[in-house]
């Protein structure tokens, strides 16, 4: 096993790399954050990956002047980040379990939105006294004394146009009340 191109003097590559880095990681590194809005791991591994590009082009490497690395070094990290940035805008943004929960939150609420116009639409059904002990028992919370007291009629009345009246409601909304049968 190889351990990768030879450069001069008959060094390895691994050599000269881990020099470069040394020489000129923390200035590439410190340009790539910027890049990278701060994200340190995208920059550390822009910083790989612009150290693998010099590794595949060792003629880049063969400068007299070790320092004239630097520019193409800057250039070669600068191209990568901004392809990086590229390819992350032409995809859609990755979905985590959080924005599903979302989703099906908003799902929830569009069906319970439409079930609600589908019931008020249904009550506008009914006779005016089935829909005020509906009104009174079912929307506002009154027990059958209250709602017998309110509208003036014996308890037992109160119960008995619940019932037809939620009788009705099962007729004209067939599925919402499949289970009350």
């Amino acid at each position: 096993m190889t351990a990768g191109p030879t450069l001069t003097n008959g060094t390895t590559a691994e050599h000269e790399l881990a020099a470069l880095q040394r020489e000129h990681g923390r200035p590439l590194f410190a340009l790539l954050l910027r890049l990278c809005d701060g994200d340190r791991q995208r920059a550390e591994d822009l910083v790989q990956e612009t150290l693998v590009r010099a590794w595949q082009h060792p003629e880049a490497l063969r400068a007299d002047d070790f320092e004239s690395v630097r520019p193409w070094l800057l250039t070669v990290g600068r191209r990568l980040a901004i392809d990086a940035r590229r390819a992350r805008q032409a995809r859609p943004p990755e979905v985590g379990d959080a924005v599903l929960e979302n989703a099906r939150v908003c799902a929830d609420h569009a069906e319970r939105s439409a079930a609600t116009l589908d019931v008020r639409e249904a009550v506008k059904t009914l006779t005016p006294e089935h829909r005020e002990v509906l009104v009174l028992v079912y929307f506002q919370g009154a027990s059958v004394a209250e709602a017998a007291a309110a509208l003036g009629i014996p308890p037992g009345t109160v119960k008995s146009r619940a019932y037809y009246a939620l009788r009705a409601l099962r007729r004209v909304l067939p599925g919402y009340a499949a289970d009350l049968r």
